[in-house]
């Protein structure tokens, strides 16, 4: 077995690096851009699966997160979401459940349900932004603690809004190694270009506007491992 992207946990089990990818809040593409990434890091021989530990969606509002994700890896999307974690209604997870009459939802069973690998990076979506209900009991703050992720990736719309919505965004993701990336960004659009100067200027931050770029940082961010 390879020791690339590997870690032993305090019992001595080998789990993989994980990454936990967020967005600034709803519909900034975070699913499309980690299907991306997941190609980029395929291309470069990468080993690198997804997973997406609950799923609330419009019945008539296309693929699904686990769809894409699937797609993007070439497996079936109840391999990156458990069916029973499916919720037909496009609500917070633990509001969809109680919509729809289910029992409520706690981290640990998620956590528990992940099937995670023994190699590789593997990229695990939340729900919404960093503090939108994932749970009952949590949000992707709590999921990023609970799998002791290696990084965290912060999906973020280009255009108006985002310079306050990527510093609460990074505000609440403090204790992990954040990669800010600004999707749908146009070199030409004039206010995409003075957002992305303001973040690195005035607030210190380093957002990637292209995939490929991505993906080489998170190549770096995650150097190989030996087994202890």
């Amino acid at each position: 077995m390879s020791a690339r992207s590997m870690k032993r946990s305090a019992k001595g089990r080998v789990i993989p690096d994980v990454c936990v990818v967020t967005g600034t809040g709803t519909e900034v593409g975070k699913t499309w851009v980690t299907s991306a990434l997941i190609g980029a890091l395929q291309a470069d021989g990468v080993p690198v699966i997804a997973r997406k530990p609950v799923q609330s969606f419009d019945v008539d509002g296309g693929p699904t997160d686990a769809d894409v994700l699937a797609g993007a890896l070439g497996i079936e999307a109840h391999e990156v979401c458990p069916l029973h974690r499916w919720y037909e209604v496009p609500m917070a997870p633990p509001m969809a459940a109680e919509a729809l009459g289910l029992p409520p939802l706690s981290l640990d069973e998620l956590v528990a349900e992940l099937s995670l690998p023994e190699v590789g990076l593997v990229f695990v979506e939340g729900v919404g932004g960093p503090r939108s209900p994932l749970t009952d009991d949590a949000d992707t703050v709590d999921l990023a603690e609970a799998l002791d992720a290696r990084m965290v990736l912060l999906v973020a719309d280009a255009g108006l809004g985002t310079i306050n919505a990527v510093l609460l965004a990074v505000a609440a993701l403090e204790k992990w190694d954040t990669i800010v990336f600004l999707n749908r960004f146009e070199p030409g659009n004039d206010l995409h270009r003075r957002n992305l100067e303001w973040l690195r200027e005035a607030e210190s931050l380093s957002p990637i506007t292209s995939v490929k770029e991505l993906s080489h940082q998170v190549q770096r961010r995650n150097p190989q491992r030996k087994a202890m």
